[in-house]
């Protein structure tokens, strides 16, 4: 019987646990929508802005931002002028233009979190203003960006957004990277030009009106600076975090770069300098950041002259009804109730404000703005309150051409009431091609209606990973006498692509002019992105005197098959001229050519992204020489394609594994390379570097490619005498890839054997000369080149060698990897050097 009682007993547990789960469920779907309706209404008791600039993804103020849009409900944006396309990864293999795909998204995620608006001033891939890497100073970024482009789209963007307060991230500053003292400097100049209708004026020919931004603030960096300290770290019971914390679970999204960290409970102040007013003298110190700026539509009637009054009683209602609306929360059917009252009366208030002509123009327009911005936000909040749950799915969200998908957008009635006239509408590229036969209906609580769509790819304009959604749907329903209209889009993107993607391997190709091979294997990757049996030709557009077997391939794919390996022999001549040549494969698809390159880019806190580009192998002819029989073990760092590189001009090349470092015969070896950053990235060279000291002891030959100094690095040991590397970065870095190098030593086989390094080595250098100079080092260490950045003192630690037991040791921080991965020649040339001094004395 206690059996059977421990039995019934355990199932009852397990009954109750089961019919919990809903209720579970329900409540997680209750919190949600309490915090999505929260969300709606914040912002509608303030008519505030405001805008924060900066150069790259990651420089927002994310714990200020959380604070002014979640908190005090204002409208928050972050306008920036690049996609952080020259940082590193730390979440993957993409780099240049994939990164910035990925820091895109991330930034836009980030926002979502916080609540804010984003703008870039960079308009696609080959755009001037993108990240070119470090800059010193703002002069040599707005040289390379073109500083009247950048200057006019950032006027735009304010005159558009209309922010009564402008902050930059960051100061202009000697210790501040340029492009963040580039975005800094032109901030504080848009300030009063966005307003005066000289600077640009076709921007005004289109509607766009001219914009006096209130106030404009700096970060303060001390007491004496601060005008203003703001508290933020409140706790918000809606979120259950702090401001602080809310900005870091934001900033978290940033997952490329490795942001977000843990911050606790209790005070954080934002300390600001105010530099700029229009709204009386700048003082000693604020108690408010709008002080002197109307905060609400109320505000706003102090400002009216006799001819505006009949508006002021009208915009006082107005504000009373927005802070109706804003009371009612959390109920959701008198936060419909009262926000249908208000978006009535604020469209009744929009349209005699359109027929206005007697109020100061400077005035109506910011007005009639204010209130576009109300009726958005009054719109979502209709759609919040009315617990309407909308949901756009596509079919076959990957479409190339002539492909159809079906779409639904299904609208689902969670409240209590009537929605009446709903309607959706899709709105898609221009050449495509839609069918529907859906009709506006009733949804009574508890109902969904699913409005059906049949869509056809009818065009080849691929997909851009910056563009707009390809599909979008319009839901609206009425609210008593008007229409209240808001756009959604499906949750992963439609990308329509093409056919076929080909990718070539190598991606890059360097022919040694000094042995050139008779022949060449190129593989190509042919990914279907096409439904069905799909049959194509692929060849080689190929330089001058180039020949391959074969010349064209047939690829036949069936149904089910994604994706194929094909492989051409490169027959190059026999007297291949040096420079840049470009081989593109190209498959003919119904006698369609394609010659693009399909990178998927993956990731869970982003979804899925492509990035289309030219399948071009990038070609450079020089002569290279290295000695016969060297053989280099590479210890990679995941940071750099090094590795390959050399592997691909034919060196005898070998990865070392865990494995390898901790017990293999290292002294097989005569030269051991590490990668950049490989004692950050590579646990176990940190734990056996004592064997890679032992093995230069022994008679070895070490070359070491750049550290960050927090990177593992012990000045005392990791090195086998004294190194320190320089920090901070801003100070010990050539960011001038042209900038002069003296050779100290030109004598030394480091600039003689086996390639005789002239100047134009030092030529066609991209992106920078080095980064993380040492800034001390031990006497035994010998210097060899000395470079600077315009004015400034020369860095001598580009190349430290030394003697250490039998053998030698190398360490330097110009970017190698940077030339050898851009086929720049002079880089491959004078670090075939460096790998190759043990060879010099045989």
């Amino acid at each position: 019987m206690k059996n059977l009682g421990y039995v019934l007993l355990i199932m009852l547990l397990m009954i109750s646990g089961f019919t919990s789960s809903p209720s579970i469920s329900s409540a997680q779907e209750s919190t949600a929508s309490e915090l999505e309706l929260w969300e709606s209404v914040v912002p509608l008791t303030t008519t505030a802005s405001f805008m924060n600039t900066g150069a790259h993804p990651d420089d927002e103020r994310s714990q200020f931002l959380a604070y002014l849009s979640r908190g005090e409900g204002i409208e928050t944006s972050f306008l920036l002028s690049t996609r952080g396309q020259g940082g590193q990864n730390e979440i993957g293999s993409e780099l240049g233009d994939g990164l910035g795909i990925i820091r895109t998204n991330e930034l836009q995620a980030s926002s979502d979190v916080l609540g804010i608006d984003i703008f870039f001033l960079n308009q696609g891939f080959e755009d001037d203003i993108k990240d070119f890497g470090f800059s010193k100073s703002p002069e040599e970024t707005l040289e390379k960006w073109g500083e009247t482009a950048t200057y006019e789209r950032l006027i735009q963007h304010i005159r558009e957004f209309k922010p009564d307060v402008l902050m930059p991230s960051f100061r202009n500053v000697d210790s501040q990277h340029g492009h963040h003292r580039a975005m800094t400097m032109l901030t504080e100049k848009a300030f009063d030009d966005a307003a005066d209708p000289k600077v640009f004026p076709e921007q005004l020919q289109d509607g766009l009106t001219t914009w006096q931004a209130k106030k404009l603030y700096l970060p303060a960096e001390s007491e004496e600076q601060t005008t203003i300290s703001i508290e933020i770290g409140a706790y918000d019971e809606h979120y259950d975090m702090t401001y602080p914390q809310l900005g870091e679970k934001a900033r978290y999204l940033h997952e490329s770069q490795g942001m977000g960290r843990e911050v606790g409970d209790g005070p954080v102040t934002v300390d600001l300098q105010l530099v700029k007013s229009t709204v009386g003298d700048i003082p000693e110190k604020e108690d408010h950041l709008y002080e002197g700026i109307p905060y609400d539509f109320s505000e706003y009637t102090s400002d009216l002259t006799k001819s505006g009054n009949k508006y002021k009683q009208s915009l006082k209602k107005l504000q009373h009804n927005l802070e109706k609306v804003k009371e009612a929360y959390p109920n959701h059917n008198q936060v419909l109730s009262h926000a249908e009252k208000a978006y009535q009366h604020l469209q009744r208030l929009q349209s005699q404000m359109a027929k206005e002509h007697k109020l100061p123009e400077q005035l109506k327009n910011t007005l009639q703005h204010k209130l576009e911005v109300k009726e958005e936000q009054l719109t979502q909040t209709l759609f919040v309150a009315g617990q309407l749950d909308v949901e756009v799915e596509v079919d076959d969200p990957q479409l190339t051409y002539n492909d159809t998908t079906n779409v639904s957008v299904t609208i689902k009635n969670n409240g209590s009431k009537n929605v009446r006239n709903l309607d959706a509408s899709l709105s898609i590229p221009e050449e495509w091609e839609m069918k529907d036969n859906d009709k506006e209906a009733t949804l009574k609580p508890g109902q969904t209606k699913t409005f059906e769509y049949q869509v056809k790819a009818s065009s080849r304009d691929y997909y851009d990973a910056y563009d707009s959604s390809s599909i979008t749907a319009e839901v609206s329903f009425q609210t008593r006498n008007s229409t209240a209209t808001n756009e959604y889009t499906p949750e992963e993107r439609v990308a329509l692509l093409p056919e076929v993607s080909l990718k070539p391997n190598p991606e890059n190709l360097v022919i040694n002019t000094k042995d050139i091979e008779d022949t060449l294997p190129l593989k190509v990757t042919v990914e279907k992105f096409a439904e069905g049996e799909l049959t194509m030709d692929v060849s080689l557009n190929l330089p001058e005197n180039w020949q391959s077997e074969p010349a064209t391939q047939s690829v036949n794919f069936e149904a089910s098959e994604k994706e194929k390996v094909i492989t051409f022999d490169l027959i190059p001549p026999k007297d291949v001229d040096e420079g840049a040549f470009n081989i593109t494969p190209e498959a003919h698809v119904n006698d369609v050519p394609i010659t693009t390159n399909v990178q998927t880019i993956q990731y869970d806190h982003i979804g899925t992204n492509y990035y289309l580009s030219n399948a071009d192998v990038e070609g450079v002819a020089f002569p290279l020489q290295y000695p016969e029989g060297l053989k280099v073990g590479y210890v990679e760092s995941g940071f750099d394609e090094v590795a390959d590189q050399l592997m691909n001009v034919g060196m005898d090349i070998t990865k070392l594994s865990e494995q390898d470092l901790s017990s293999a015969d290292l002294s097989q070896y005569d030269t051991i390379v590490t990668g950049i950053r490989a004692y950050l990235s590579r646990e176990d060279l940190l734990q056996h570097n004592e064997r890679l000291l032992e093995y230069v002891e022994n008679g070895g030959h070490l070359v070491v490619q750049y550290n960050k100094p927090w990177d593992n690095w012990n000045p005392e040991t990791t090195a086998p005498y004294k190194l320190v590397i320089g920090q901070p970065s801003i100070e010990w870095r050539v960011t001038r890839e042209d900038a002069p190098v003296e050779v100290l030593k030109p004598e030394s086989p480091l600039f003689n054997f086996p390639n005789t390094i002239q100047q134009s080595d030092w030529d066609g250098w991209v992106q920078e000369r080095g980064l993380y100079f040492p800034m001390d080092w031990s006497s035994e260490f010998e210097t060899f080149v000395s470079v600077a950045d315009p004015g400034e003192e020369p860095f001598e630690g580009g190349i430290l060698m030394t003697d250490y037991g039998e053998g030698t040791y190398i360490y330097s921080n110009l970017v190698w990897y940077r030339q050898i991965q851009n086929q720049v020649p002079g880089g491959y040339r004078i670090f075939t050097n460096l790998i190759s001094y043990p060879y010099y004395n045989e």
